[in-house]
C-alpha cells in the first residue's frame, strides 16, 4: 500500500514527485518544458488567452485528433463560435467523434462538461471564464473517474486567478505566431514559454 501511494502522480514530495502520466501536447517545443511530456493524463488543464483566434484551439487540437482516432468522444461545451466543421476535418479531426454542446448559461455549462468527463469521453472543451474553484474540483475528480481531459478555457483576466488545475498555460498571439506560457504545473517550474504553430 505505501509503494502505491508513493506512486500516485498527485504526490507532491519535497524532493521530486512520482512520474507523471501525460499524453502528447502534439507541440515538441512545448512538451519539451511540460512534466511527464506533454498534457497530464486524467486531470484538469486550463488555457488562458486574450481573445478567439490567439491559437487556443489548435493549441488542443492534436490531442483531439489523437483521441478521435482512438475512436474516443470529443466534447466542446459552450463554445465562444460555432466550431467550423470544415476547417477540423482539415486538421485532420473526425467530427462524427465530436460532441457541441450549447447551453442556456454557465451553470448547465458546469454540468454538461462534468456529465461527459464521468461518462468516460475522451476530452472535453469547456469555455469559461468565471468558474469557482469548487465547480474546478469537481470537474477535476470527473475527469479522474472518467479517465479524460478536462481543458478549461478562460479569458486572460482571469490569468492571476487561484486555480486547482494541474497545468495553466497562457497562449497569445505575437508576431503572427502562437506563443504558449507554462503559468503552473505539477512537477516543475512555471514561466517557461515557447512558440507553436498555430
Amino acid at each position: 500500500m505505501p509503494d502505491a501511494l508513493l506512486r500516485d502522480a498527485r504526490l507532491w514530495r519535497g524532493n521530486g514527485q512520482a512520474p507523471l502520466r501525460a499524453e502528447p501536447t502534439g507541440h515538441a517545443a512545448l512538451d519539451a518544458l511540460l512534466p511527464g511530456g506533454g498534457w497530464p493524463c486524467a486531470a484538469l488543464s486550463e488555457i488562458v488567452y486574450p481573445a478567439p483566434g490567439a491559437g487556443e484551439l489548435q493549441l488542443a487540437m492534436p490531442l483531439l485528433v489523437r483521441l478521435a482516432r482512438a475512436e474516443q468522444a470529443l466534447a466542446m461545451v459552450a463554445p465562444p463560435h460555432l466550431p467550423y466543421a470544415p476547417g477540423l476535418v482539415q486538421q485532420g479531426l473526425a467530427t462524427q467523434r465530436l460532441l457541441v454542446v450549447d447551453t442556456r448559461d454557465e451553470a448547465d455549462a458546469l454540468w454538461a462538461a462534468e456529465e461527459l468527463l464521468r461518462a468516460r469521453a475522451g476530452a472535453v472543451l469547456l469555455w469559461q471564464d468565471a468558474i469557482a474553484p469548487t465547480a474546478q474540483r469537481r470537474l477535476q475528480l470527473a475527469a479522474e473517474h472518467g479517465g479524460g481531459f478536462a481543458l478549461v478555457y478562460r479569458c486572460v483576466a482571469r490569468r492571476d486567478t487561484a486555480s486547482v488545475a494541474a497545468l495553466r498555460l497562457g497562449i497569445e498571439r505575437v508576431a503572427g505566431s502562437a506563443r504558449v506560457e507554462v503559468l503552473k504545473c505539477r512537477g516543475a517550474r512555471p514561466d517557461r514559454a515557447c512558440a507553436i504553430a498555430a
